[in-house]
């Protein structure tokens, strides 16, 4: 095995565990946990056996295995930006409705305050 090869199988490997730890303390969904195990595989299949990118490559219909892996990773960063895109979106929804409850409340607290006699000021004339 050639260097890249094992650095590739140690990024996995540690990507793998890295992914089970997030799932594990619940701060990754189980969806999420597919999708990152299978790119971490992926990784390691890649790195073990690099002729595998050329067969499915050639499988596919595109010319070299560096093609088809460029081609994935481009597909897998637009469907990345766009999940990132809705999180910032449900995001801001929640931050604009806990703005507005917290503003209400705000409201309301100042008005029980006008409305409430301060025992201070209630000296007969």
């Amino acid at each position: 095995m050639i260097l890249y090869q094992y650095i590739g199988l140690i990024i996995g490997i540690i990507g793998i565990i890295v992914t089970f730890l997030r799932f594990k303390d619940g701060r990754m969904s189980l969806s999420m946990l597919l999708v990152w195990s299978a790119i971490w595989i992926l990784l390691i299949i890649f790195a073990v056996y690099p002729d595998s990118t050329s067969l499915l490559a050639s499988a596919t219909g595109i010319g070299r295995g560096l093609d088809l892996i460029l081609i994935i990773g481009l597909i897998g960063c637009y469907y990345f930006i766009f999940k990132i895109y809705n999180m910032m979106e449900n995001i801001e929804e929640e931050i604009t409705h806990l703005v507005r409850e917290i503003a209400l409340e705000k409201g309301k607290s100042q008005e029980s305050v006008k409305e409430s006699p301060n025992k201070d000021d209630s000296t007969p004339e």
